[in-house]
């Protein structure tokens, strides 16, 4: 049924079946990480890479079908944005509610794909290198400050249980 799901839909002229094949295998993995996290094991690790991989196979096969317009070679920042939404299930899966570190962590890798994705798609008339030497400064006190949100969420939270 998959084999013939990915050959049905790659069959039209100008889809990749490859694509449509890799999409199919990560939503396949997506869903067995998320069956292995809810029953087997209840790990959110699982859960992570579930919501990680279905992210991911979605946005491979919205690529392969040319719903979304974009190539991975210019998209590439969204596996940080997917990867932050991705913190969150897993979040709440592992404490039962949503927890301020996981919060911090997961808004950190979205506003870096965020921040990436402008580059990637040339939104901005300047280069991600100038943007680095000529706001180096910021970049360090945003950082500073998601190492000091990070370190409070933790004394709040009563630190990071395994």
């Amino acid at each position: 049924m998959f084999l013939g799901s990915t050959f049905l839909i790659g069959s039209p002229p100008g889809i990749s079946l490859v694509l449509v094949q890799v999409s199919f295998l990560l939503i396949a993995i997506g869903i067995v990480c998320a069956v292995l996290a809810l029953r087997i094991n209840r790990r959110s690790l699982y859960l992570f890479f579930a919501a990680l991989f279905l992210q991911v196979g979605l946005f491979f096969f919205l690529c392969a079908i040319d719903v979304m317009p974009l190539c991975f070679t210019r998209a590439w920042p969204l596996l940080s944005v997917f990867a932050g939404v991705a913190l969150l299930p897993a979040g709440w899966h592992r404490y039962g509610a949503i927890k301020a570190s996981y919060i911090v962590l997961a808004v950190s890798f979205i506003v870096l794909g965020s921040i990436l994705m402008v580059f990637s798609l040339d939104m901005v008339d300047f280069s991600f290198s100038q943007f680095i030497i000529e706001w180096w400064p910021l970049l360090v006190a945003l950082a500073g400050l998601v190492l000091i949100l990070a370190a409070l969420s933790s004394k709040i939270t009563g630190g990071f249980r395994k």
